[in-house]
This record gives structure tokens, C-alpha cells and sequence, in this order.
């Protein structure tokens, strides 16, 4: 490698300045006479095979990842047609639940229409029994003989046609009565019957529910697995589309926020201008990255958290989470732990943490460092770095869909960056997006 830096030293200093062809041609050679050894590496890195190797790699990964995205896409589709398949089928649960309550309801009704018929026919019964017992006392007629005579009453009876009547009219109430209790008894029981066949269905629509409620389960175990599977593939092509740019001589370092901007504009589709007003109002364009280490971030945001009590428990934890991801990144990038971050936010509750121009927390950086890597051809983006924070932001920007420089579209996008809205950082980004010229007045 010291031949190709030794000529890019040569080309830097010699660019439009001329020169002797004589002398090109001496200086040529004695760099080939002391850095001959370095010839291998330098072939190695700009073999044109190499380069087709690598697109040859990146083609069959794009291959990959659409064979998964396809097979993600179809057990997507299936999984929708379980939730439907299982909304259906609760939906019918609780239908036959319901009607097994409203059938339960009509049968104990049912047996309260029974229970007040018996206690009718009984006070009929007893009424009867007591014009039995009068006739008999008015005739003087044996009861026996009343009662077990084959005939009819009115032959026994020599009672007056009145009675005789009322007799008939007692007669034909118990005789409604009895009938009335054995069609309900008939009804109680097809009652019954219809709740047994109700309880028999449910416990096939549970057993169906249980089933799809598996399938459900295994079917999003199968899209996570499809997702870490693209998730990985992705960060691959990232690191050969970063290989390719570096054999290719694409890797691009910016010397100051203008040339990041424009890099990252170009790259994104986000406008210049939105870029600027949101690089002014998070860091001042870097000027304001943080003066604090991560263990000042963690000791000022428990405390304010434990202040609250046990609620925010859930960001403690997400606090310690971001804070063994930021010590991997430091790490990965050879930097010190106590690597400056944005403070503990004063005036309210949050945390602080955040890295660089874009002010990426460090879980939010892990997300998007695969697309920054294979933007810049680096193949360890560095939140600190100046176009590696630029381009994260302008590719947060994009997926929000900043790419145009309307109001409307800038709100949308400062909630989504900010985590809500704003009115003065929002303010502030329109009018910068507006105004950045006056940034390098």
C-alpha cells in the first residue's frame, strides 16, 4: 500500500501544476524502483476481476433478498388470512355462546312455566276434589262409588246441571293445563337438545381457534425469521456495495458540511435546504454535538427516572440498552468510552445519548448504519464522522419522505425526527430550509 499513497502524495502535489515530462517520467520510475514490492496489492485491490467478483456477489444477493422478501410477502398474505380466518371463527364462538345463553334463559323460563303449571293443576285439582266430596256430601253417594264408577259424573251426580257445569269447566282446565306442561316439557327437551348440539359446536370452534391461533404463532415466527434473514443478506450487500465502491475509487469523505450536504442531497432526493434547517436546529451544523460521556447521560437520567417511581421503569431499561450498543460502537470505531454525547435534556424527562450531527441515539444509528455504509463506502460508519452523520440524517429525512421542501412535508418530518412536535424547531427548520445561503454569508 505505500506505492499507492505514495502516488496519490505525487498526483496531489503535482495536480495542475505542470512539470517536465522528463521529470514525471524520473520521478515515475524511482517510485516504481522503491515501492515495486507494494505492485501485488496494489493489482489485487484494482483487478478488474475482483470488481466483477463483487458485482457478481451483489447480483446474487439482490437474488437472495428478493427470493425472501417473495417468500416473507406470501406468508404475510397467509398470515392475514389466519387473523381473518380466526376473526371469523371468534366471532362465531361468541355467536354460539350466546345463543347457548339465550337457549339456557328460555329452558329455566321453561321450567318456571312447568313449576307454576303443576301449581295450577294442583289448585285444580283440589277444586275438583272438593266438588267431588260435596256432591258426595249432598247425595249421600259412597265416595267409592263416585270415585271408581266406569260411567260417566253426570250418571253418579243427581246434583243440579249448574254444578254439572262447573264440574265440565274444571275438567277441561285440567285437561289444558296437562296438555300445556307436555308441550312445554316437549319444548324444555328439543331446548336441551339444541343446547347440547350448540356446546358440541363450540367445542369444535375452540378446537378450530386453538389451530389457527398455532398457525398464527408459527406463521410470525416464520416472517421474523424471513426478516433477520433479509435484515442480514441487506447488511452484506451493504458491506460488498462499501468493497465495491472502494475498489471502484467511489468512497467519499466530505471536507466540510457543504460538500456532506450536497453528497447526501444527491444520494437521498432530500432537498439542500431541509437538510441544512435540521443540521442548524439539531447541532448548529455541528458546532453543538455534546459535551457529555455516557456515564454522566446514565447517572442524570436514573436518577430523574427512579424521582418518578416504578412507571418508568421501561426506560431505564431502554437507557441501559442504547448504553451497551453506544459502548459496542465506540468500541468497533477505536474510540474512548468517554466519547462526547448530547447531555440529559434539561426540562423534562428523557435522556440524553446522542451521537454526532445527526444525533442519532445509538440504537437508531445500528438501524441505519447498513444504508449509510453503503452510501458512503465505508465500511465502518462513524456517527462522529461529518458525511457518515449527514447521510444518516438525510436517510432518516428520506423515509420519512422529506424529499420536497413544503411545510406540510417538513412538519411530518420534524415529528417523526423529533418524537413530537415543536413549534420552534419546526419554525426554525422552515426557515433555514428557506434561508441556508445566509449560513456561509
Amino acid at each position: 500500500m505505500c506505492y499507492t499513497l505514495g502516488m496519490k502524495h505525487w498526483n496531489n502535489s503535482h495536480k495542475d501544476k505542470g512539470g517536465s515530462f522528463l521529470f514525471s517520467g524520473l520521478l515515475m520510475i524511482g517510485l516504481g524502483i522503491v515501492f515495486c514490492i507494494s505492485f501485488p496489492a496494489l493489482a489485487d485491490e484494482i483487478n478488474p476481476d475482483k470488481i466483477d467478483e463483487t458485482k457478481g456477489d451483489i447480483k446474487d444477493l439482490e437474488k437472495k433478498i428478493d427470493k425472501v422478501t417473495k417468500e416473507k410477502t406470501s406468508l404475510s398474505q397467509n398470515l392475514q388470512a389466519i387473523d381473518g380466518s380466526l376473526t371469523a371463527t371468534q366471532r362465531a364462538i361468541q355467536e354460539t355462546k350466546t345463543h347457548i345463553e339465550t337457549t339456557q334463559e328460555t329452558i329455566s323460563r321453561k321450567e318456571g312455566e312447568i313449576a307454576q303449571l303443576e301449581v295450577k293443576l294442583g289448585q285444580q285439582k283440589k277444586v275438583l276434589q272438593d266438588m267431588v266430596q260435596l256432591m258426595y256430601d249432598t247425595s249421600q253417594t259412597p265416595l267409592s262409588e263416585v270415585v271408581f264408577h266406569e260411567g260417566s259424573m253426570s250418571q253418579i251426580l243427581d246434583g243440579s246441571d249448574q254444578v254439572l257445569t262447573l264440574q265440565e269447566r274444571i275438567g277441561m282446565l285440567i285437561d289444558e293445563s296437562s296438555k300445556t306442561k307436555e308441550n312445554i316439557k316437549k319444548e324444555r327437551e328439543d331446548l336441551d337438545n339444541i343446547k347440547k348440539e350448540k356446546e358440541q359446536l363450540l367445542v369444535v370452534q375452540n378446537s378450530q381457534k386453538n389451530n389457527l391461533l398455532g398457525a398464527k404463532q408459527e406463521t410470525q415466527s416464520d416472517i421474523a425469521e424471513k426478516d433477520a434473514t433479509i435484515e442480514e443478506l441487506q447488511k452484506k450487500l451493504a458491506e460488498l456495495e462499501s468493497d465495491l465502491n472502494i475498489l471502484t475509487g467511489k468512497s467519499f469523505n466530505a471536507k466540510d458540511i457543504r460538500e456532506a450536504v450536497n453528497f447526501a442531497s444527491d444520494e437521498t432526493g432530500v432537498p439542500e435546504g431541509v437538510l441544512y434547517g435540521f443540521l442548524k436546529m439539531e447541532t448548529n451544523l455541528g458546532a453543538n454535538t455534546g459535551q457529555c460521556t455516557y456515564k454522566e447521560v446514565e447517572k442524570v437520567a436514573v436518577a430523574r427516572y427512579k424521582k418518578y417511581g416504578t412507571k418508568y421503569q421501561s426506560s431505564i431499561n431502554l437507557l441501559y440498552k442504547r448504553r451497551d450498543i453506544f459502548y459496542e460502537i465506540v468500541k468497533t470505531l477505536g474510540y474512548s468510552k468517554d466519547k462526547k454525547v448530547s447531555c440529559s435534556p434539561s426540562g423534562y424527562i428523557g435522556q440524553g445519548g446522542a451521537m454526532g450531527v445527526s444525533q442519532f441515539m445509538s440504537d437508531v444509528w445500528k438501524g441505519y448504519e447498513a444504508s449509510v455504509r453503503s452510501k458512503t463506502g465505508h465500511s465502518k460508519p462513524d456517527p462522529w464522522s461529518l458525511t457518515d452523520g449527514v447521510m444518516a440524517m438525510a436517510l432518516k429525512l428520506q423515509k420519512a419522505g422529506a424529499t420536497s421542501s413544503k411545510e406540510s412535508v417538513i412538519k411530518s418530518a420534524s415529528i417523526n425526527y423529533l418524537g413530537g412536535f415543536n413549534t420552534s424547531y419546526y419554525n426554525g427548520i422552515v426557515y433555514w430550509s428557506k434561508n441556508y445561503k445566509k449560513l456561509f454569508e
